[in-house]
């Protein structure tokens, strides 16, 4: 079930009807209010909002829906700019598409987030538990416990990179690879938002994240995390 939360009636309208005849039961929200009803009442695999709505914005329900429901988030805007998808992406989004967009471009991106999280043998398991030099990475909660046993809360987009990370283990990911696996889209000679992602990462695991000790840059590569993990098995 989806949930599309947009302020226009006739992109609400179309959107609806278009993701229904490929299959998917859509519930559609023109504001915030009306989105949290919904979110209460229904248990949604996607949520389609868009950013720029009158009263409260979609950038502020998206970082308020990541932070208690880990539902995946695909943003709308008519913002083009790179900050943009940056912010949006920091706040706990998945995806971002700028309009106007084709509809089969929508569609492809939800069944790419849909797929990463069904169990298929192609997507990434996010159920099990990594432990680091006394730290401990749990996919599945979205949480990463220091070794003094402090929680840090990780954003969907920040979780998902972490696991790709630590699955990883000393190979070297691309940039491109990250960012397709993480978003569903392909980067551009001008896409920073991996390296963004990556840079906030660092502040919430290395001591010093100008000098990393686990998040590796490799010149003209991309980024491996360099130090031995183990694996607690399912954790649910």
């Amino acid at each position: 079930m989806l949930l599309l939360v947009d302020d226009d009636a006739d992109i609400r309208e179309s959107l609806s009807e278009y993701l229904e005849a490929k299959g998917f039961e859509v519930v559609a929200a023109e504001n915030a209010e009306s989105a949290r009803a919904a979110i209460l009442a229904n248990e949604f695999d996607l949520i389609i909002l868009d950013i720029m709505m009158p009263g409260e914005d979609g950038l502020s329900l998206c970082r308020q829906i990541s932070a208690h429901n880990k539902t995946p988030i695909i943003l709308l805007s008519a913002l083009n700019e790179e900050m943009d998808r940056i912010v949006g992406l920091e706040v706990g989004a998945d995806d971002y598409l700028a309009k106007p967009f084709n509809p089969r471009e929508l569609l492809a991106r939800i069944r790419a987030i849909l797929r990463r999280g069904t169990g298929r043998p192609e997507t990434r398991r996010v159920n099990k538990a990594y432990r680091f030099r006394g730290y401990t990475f749990d996919g599945s909660l979205h949480q990463l416990t220091d070794p003094k046993g402090e929680v840090t809360e990780l954003t969907g987009s920040e979780a998902k990179l972490m696991q790709l990370l630590l699955e990883a283990e000393n190979r070297v990911l691309s940039r491109d690879f990250l960012l397709e696996q993480i978003s569903g889209r392909q980067s551009d000679a001008f896409d920073r938002s991996i390296d963004n992602q990556i840079s906030r990462l660092r502040k919430k695991i290395e001591k010093n994240p100008a000098k990393p000790e686990f998040i590796k840059t490799v010149r003209g590569g991309g980024y491996r995390f360099t130090i031995a993990t183990t694996q607690d098995g399912d954790t649910g």
